[in-house]
């Protein structure tokens, strides 16, 4: 089975997000963290989470970008657990067994976006669109992939 799994190249997630995901957490897309919020209401930091975040699952800070991985059984069902007890505190679930529902709802929500190769990046955009709250995912292809722009060439001598 697959799962997204936060990634960062630099400090940048530490100064844009209220809090930042650490490399190597498991992660879902975390949209739910924004159902209730008004997006003219949010510090900038929040407005970030909300329009490019990925919320990782040991810490719940949030990532720019997310690299699918593998994950074992057993990992899966302790992110399931981790989640379910996140929305039972944090979101006001009422009962575990709800909160557990959904929480395997949104981490299979994950593994469905993981149907990629192993280490492909994706990203983010979160958006509102009438009165719903939009994703659009995007695979991230590494810098090298594409040639150089030629900027100069020999001309012969005239």
């Amino acid at each position: 089975m697959k799962l997204l799994r936060t990634i960062r190249f630099d400090e940048s997630d530490t100064r844009v997000f209220p809090e930042a995901a650490d490399p190597g957490e498991w992660a879902v897309p975390g949209t739910f963290a924004f159902a209730d919020a008004d997006p003219d209401s949010l510090s900038r930091q929040e407005k970030q989470a909300f329009s490019n975040g990925f919320l990782g699952l040991d810490s719940f800070g949030w990532s720019t970008l997310v690299t699918v991985s593998t994950i074992e059984r057993e990992e899966y069902d302790a992110v399931i657990e981790a989640l379910a007890r996140h929305l039972q505190q944090e979101y006001g679930a009422p009962d575990f067994a709800t909160a557990k529902a959904a929480a395997k709802e949104e981490i299979d929500y994950a593994v469905s976006l993981s149907e990629h190769p192993i280490n492909t990046l994706l990203s983010l955009s979160r958006f509102i669109e009438g009165d719903a709250i939009r994703e659009q995912f995007r695979i991230v292809q590494p810098p090298g992939d594409k040639p150089h722009t030629k900027i100069w060439e020999i001309a012969p001598d005239v």
